[in-house]
């Protein structure tokens, strides 16, 4: 026979006159903790009581209930209710909502005290993080959140920070599989898939202290005590509309600059204007540029000019803050410690004696005009102007009549008329201010932009991972080649397997890279493995699944796994430090990525890339763009766009270099090169022209001279 399970009596619940009501001494709250009772009677007074108190009839020596009840389990609610008693805000029979237990229950009052504040699970951070974000959402101000929790509106702000981190390291986050220090450092950044990014990178690293995570989230970003900041000034990038991360845990000096574009172009700007102003003072050249390597102005000579002399005011205010400091430290000689005013009037008086003796210097004119200006950006964010250098191949030549330079000595530059100021030649980071100027001087064909170069490589780069994914066989022979070198190379730490694929970020990059065909075939095929690999789960279910794949299977995720690990990208050459790669690394860097799109046949035309005004013809001088016309299209088609301005020539030539197959050097493989190159020496009948671009050469001297005049319109257009 079955034995009847007996049931648990709940005891009742009922509301008691509060001054019925009395704190019992067998509370085992004894130290003060969380919000204080003040708070607790303002969040009662805003929301309620939230929790009944548990209460316990009191018993008189007749043993028989008085009608009064201690209060073992709630004493801070008491506590609360008590000061809003005295406060005049709650009435003394206010009914109070209690749990009232049975007098002589068998269970000790200091029991139910204990039980009551130990078993109280507390709130997990990212279930606070999410509920301030969701009172957000529903209308409230992080102004009005900090007032209802009783908390500094910072802390809001920092819960609400973390309320936007990726919701997949939320995730890992709740399963303890990262600390709350490291999810505050993946706030520096708002990107979703570069804060998952560095996680899948550090994850099974020893490397993950927060620092190390900061570091990797804001490389591609500008700090806000960099020179280029300071010397742009943080306002100015906000109102062109820059934004600013900062963080909201740590000291950050300011934040992280997040357009570095936009900020290089403001400096670019500023600087441009410090340089034409002061190219009104008829200086030859002047050469513009972040910072100038040392040693930049080695083979230069120096003018030597005469200081501004000072006015009378200026020299007498100068002798005057001599003499203050002279006696200043002839009274404080004997003592260790300056006081702090003294030592203050001290540096004052330095800077503004240094600002005396840094007045400008007045120049020869006729040195003016076959000398320069260097312009930087100082360290402290100030422009750096450096005046007065003179080339080796600007110096006047020697007289043989021995007459003095006011002669023909070179004094004034050629098709300069006498006491005429020459227009200075400003170029800025190696490129002329004004292209169109520069191109209408020098038909030299100069280096590309390193930026440009970058962000042609990354295309290449981007082709070459689906070129490899889509060749097992080479992805299978680029591997061994890698694990070959580790094994019998020079020895390397480690652990049980040296090898694996590190994914390479694209840091610049044209805004067309995301919508290339190459882009588009790698996530398609990512995304069809990412269907049917068993993602999230134990490994021997990965490692089963894996087992049994067919060869052909197995050997295309190898090379997609693989391809993630190319990495054909150009960047600066770092030979003074362990950040970026060396020359000799970046050599074989190259050349690599050369043998491997010989070997998967990569050709970038194929590929889908194009040469367009926004990839390449609008981001070089007029010279290259005549040049890749020549090259793709013809020596015809060339000469008839040379008349036109660079806006319309880059143009024409995207037009005409449409369906011609050109590539520019870095697109170009070393066998590429050879047949392009002899492609593009052919002769000019074999290059096909647009209808109204070619000529007709049967036709008679008008018709083709009717047809010149009305290429040359359209082409203009």
């Amino acid at each position: 026979m079955a034995t009847a399970v007996q049931k648990i009596t709940l005891a009742s619940s009922r509301d008691i006159p509060f001054n019925k009501l009395a704190l019992s001494q067998s509370n085992v709250r004894r130290v003060k903790a969380g919000i204080s009772v003040e708070e607790l009677a303002e969040s009662i007074a805003r929301r309620g009581l939230i929790q009944s108190l548990h209460v316990r009839p009191i018993i008189g020596d007749d043993g028989t209930e008085t009608g009064m009840f201690e209060v073992p389990a709630g004493g801070r609610r008491f506590r609360a209710l008590e000061l809003l008693v005295r406060q005049k805000r709650l009435a003394k029979t206010a009914p109070v909502p209690c749990v009232v237990s049975e007098a002589g229950a068998d269970i000790l009052i200091d029991e139910v005290s204990l039980a009551e504040n130990i078993e109280r699970a507390p709130l997990h951070p990212l279930d606070q993080f999410r509920a301030f974000l969701a009172l957000r959402e529903k209308g409230m101000t992080e102004e009005a959140i900090a007032a209802a929790f009783f908390v500094d509106v910072k802390v809001v702000r920092q819960r609400l920070r973390l309320a936007s981190v990726s919701p997949a390291l939320h995730e890992t986050y709740a399963e303890d599989g990262m600390t709350l220090e490291q999810l505050m450092a993946f706030t520096v950044t708002e990107d979703h898939a570069r804060q998952e990014q560095v996680w899948e990178a550090i994850r099974d690293n020893w490397a993950q202290e927060p620092w190390q995570i900061r570091r990797m989230l804001t490389e591609t970003t500008v700090p806000a005590s960099d020179k280029r900041a300071a010397f742009v000034g943080i306002e100015a990038y906000e109102a062109a509309g820059g934004y600013i991360l900062r963080d909201l845990f740590q000291q950050d000096e300011g934040g992280w600059l997040q357009d570095p574009v936009l900020l290089d172009r403001l400096v670019g700007e500023k600087l441009k204007a410090e340089a034409e102003a002061i190219a009104a003072e008829g200086w030859k050249w002047i050469e513009v540029a972040v910072s100038f390597p040392y040693g930049h102005d080695h083979g230069l000579r120096e003018l030597v000019g005469t200081p501004v002399d000072l006015t009378e005011e200026e020299q007498a205010a100068c002798e005057a803050l001599r003499e203050e400091y002279d006696q200043l430290e002839a009274e404080y000689a004997g003592d260790d410690d300056l006081p702090d005013e003294v030592d203050q009037r001290l540096g004052e008086i330095e800077e503004a004696l240094a600002a005396f003796e840094d007045r400008p210097v007045i120049y020869d004119p006729a040195e003016i005009a076959r000398a320069g200006v260097f312009i930087c950006i100082d360290g402290d964010g100030s422009a750096m102007i450096e005046r007065g250098f003179v080339r080796p191949e600007d110096e006047a030549p020697a007289d043989p009549e021995g007459e003095d330079g006011d002669g023909a000595g070179g004094a004034v530059p050629d098709g300069a008329e006498p006491g005429s100021h020459q227009r200075a030649v400003i170029t800025i980071g190696g490129e002329p201010s004004d292209p169109e100027e520069e191109d209408d001087e020098t038909d030299a064909i100069k280096p590309l932009p390193e930026r440009l170069v970058i962000e042609l490589t990354a295309h290449r780069t981007l082709a070459l991972c689906d070129a490899l994914a889509s060749n097992p066989r080479i992805a299978m022979t680029a591997l061994l080649h890698k694990l070959v070198l580790d094994c019998f190379g020079p020895p390397v730490s480690g652990c049980a397997l040296q090898a694996r694929v590190h994914d390479v970020h694209l840091p610049v990059q044209s805004p067309e890279l995301g919508d290339s065909p190459s882009a588009q075939a790698i996530d398609e095929r990512h995304e069809a493995w990412k269907r049917d690999i068993p993602l999230g789960q134990d490994d021997d279910r990965l490692w089963d699944w894996l087992d049994q794949l067919d060869q052909a299977s197995r050997h295309a995720l190898l090379a997609h796994c693989v391809s993630f690990g190319v990495n054909a990208l150009y960047e600066r050459p770092n030979p003074y430090s362990g950040n970026g790669v060396s020359q000799q690394g970046l050599d074989r860097r190259m050349h690599e990525a050369d043998r491997l799109a010989q070997a998967t046949g990569l050709d970038l035309v194929e590929a889908g890339w194009k040469p367009t005004v926004g990839n390449y013809l609008g981001r070089v001088t007029k010279t290259r763009i005549i040049e890749a016309v020549r090259e793709g299209a013809g020596d015809h088609a060339a000469e008839l766009i040379g008349h036109l301005k660079k806006g319309d020539m880059a143009k024409e030539a995207e037009r005409l270099l449409a369906d011609s197959g050109w590539l520019p050097e870095p697109l170009r493989g070393p066998v590429d090169a050879e047949a392009k190159d002899d492609a593009f020496g052919q002769d000019d009948d074999g290059v096909a022209l647009p209808a109204f671009l070619a000529g007709d050469d049967d036709d008679d001297d008008e018709t083709a001279s009717a047809d010149d005049e009305a290429t040359q319109t359209v082409a203009a257009e």
